[in-house]
């Protein structure tokens, strides 16, 4: 019955029409000239996705201007060709919400004709007032620190205020940032509470960051958007990654990533594993009960039924436990109540937190026309928090159980058409939330009062 109420809720929030948080859209346009920078009219325009058979074809204009709109977000290849000019191709990665301003300088054919290819990759230039920032998977794995599962140092070294503080990831001041796994918004109203990752960085392609003065499909309730394209198993071919490292304050962080692809379908999948002494990185000289483990999977799969249709799933499940850190300052109050109470400061508290984290989303993108896409996406996700006190708390041993599930769809339509373009659709989710909350009082015998009482006795 709760199943049934749960899925009906789930259609009502659906049935009304509200702003999108991020869409998954960009255009690609440029000029094709010649040497002289005279415009070549009639060239050969062709856009095709890098990972899957997503393709469309023009032809320059009188000016030797092409568009292409309602481009959905990914990496590609333009090829443009003209008779008696040499083929020319281009890498692209197409942003949300982003025109990439391609211009092509054709040279004259000669006997011998060569295509001339750059591999650079060419990132969009803002169509919007939105600043955004966009790291691709080399630049994490060139970073140092920065594909450690619990680090955030992708995202402090290169976006621009984003920093650290009481252990949560922060921009412009605030921690209220989304979260988009593949373009799909991923609620988490535990965000205050869970540390835990809800993904490993070396299983990120590329991720791209909003910064704020959003778009009006976007809000401006939160201090960030972080919109995060998997590896999907077009950069593997049917092999595996081992990454296994070790260190100080027994750290390790390992994990194995396979991928492989066809022509059509796609997957990549990955296990990981982490544990280190140095967990939660308190501001004293030592740190003690400090420790941290995580492990959790991750899978990515992409079918490119035809030309039109593509289907995506994304999915995670991880589990994170961390040991709370006390003072181990011999004159704190605290220690002078154990060390009343006939306990050493050493022993300390035994506070932890168990993070358990899932999420699964679906999409289905379907090109009617290159100037008309449709895309749904139904999601769920699953996090708590528990923060389990310890025997030796002082006068109160607390425990905290936040659990959440939600359930949602986000639904889009993009038309262009003219000179103008047409965005709608619809995002809504429902959320089932557990709170407990308890405190047990501590009594505590000193035992000097023990041994005063003995004598009297």
């Amino acid at each position: 019955m709760r199943i049934w109420k749960f899925a009906v809720l789930i259609l009502c929030l659906l049935e009304f029409p509200v702003a999108l948080h991020a869409t998954i859209f960009g255009t690609v346009q440029g000029v094709v000239q010649d040497a002289q920078h005279l415009a070549i009219t009639g060239a050969g325009v062709t856009l095709k996705a890098k990972n899957s058979d997503w393709t469309q074809v023009q032809k320059s204009n009188d000016s030797g201007a092409f568009k292409f709109s309602a481009v959905p977000i990914g990496d590609y290849i333009v090829t443009i060709t003209a008779q008696s000019f040499q083929p020319q191709q281009q890498t692209l990665i197409v942003n949300s919400d982003t025109t990439l301003q391609v211009n092509f300088v054709l040279a004259v054919s000669s006997v011998s004709q060569n295509v001339v290819v750059s591999e650079t990759p060419v990132t969009g230039i803002a169509s919007t007032v939105t600043p955004t920032t966009m790291l691709a998977h080399q630049q994490i794995e060139q970073t140092p620190g920065a594909t450690l599962t619990n680090s955030l140092n992708a995202i402090t070294d290169y976006v621009p205020g984003a920093y650290v503080t009481h252990d949560m990831l922060h921009m412009r001041g605030g921690h209220q940032v989304s979260w988009l796994i593949d373009g799909v918004p991923i609620p988490n109203t535990n965000i205050a509470s869970n540390l835990g990752p809800q993904i490993d960085p070396k299983d990120i392609g590329y991720l791209e960051v909003l910064r704020g003065s959003y778009n009006a499909d976007s809000g401006d309730r939160t201090y960030g958007m972080f919109n995060i394209v998997p590896q999907n198993g077009f950069e593997f071919n049917n092999n595996c990654d081992l990454v296994v490292t070790a260190g100080n304050f027994y750290q390790t962080d390992d994990q194995i990533g396979c991928g492989g692809h066809t022509g059509r379908f796609a997957y990549y999948a990955s296990l990981n594993g982490n544990r280190s002494n140095y967990g939660l990185q308190v501001p004293i000289e030592q740190t003690y009960h400090d420790a941290e483990n995580g492990y959790g999977g991750f899978a990515s799969f992409m079918l490119n039924l035809d030309p039109k249709n593509q289907f995506r799933i994304v999915a995670s499940l991880r589990r994170d436990y961390y040991q709370i850190p006390y003072d181990p300052d011999p004159n704190s109050l605290g220690n002078q109540l154990l060390i009343a109470g006939g306990n050493s400061p050493s022993y300390g508290l035994r506070d932890s937190e168990r993070e358990p984290d899932g999420y699964v989303a679906f999409s289905w993108v379907h090109t009617f026309n290159p100037n008309m896409v449709l895309t749904l996406s139904p999601f769920y996700h699953y996090n708590a928090a528990d923060y389990v006190g310890g025997p030796n708390d002082f006068p109160v041993s607390s425990t905290v159980d936040q659990t959440a599930h939600y359930g949602g769809m986000q639904a889009s339509v993009n038309v262009t058409f003219w000179r103008n373009a047409l965005q709608a659709g619809v995002y809504g989710f429902a959320q089932h939330q557990y709170n407990y909350f308890n405190n047990q009082f501590i009594l505590l015998k000193k035992s000097w009062e023990t041994s005063r009482r003995r004598d009297l006795i």
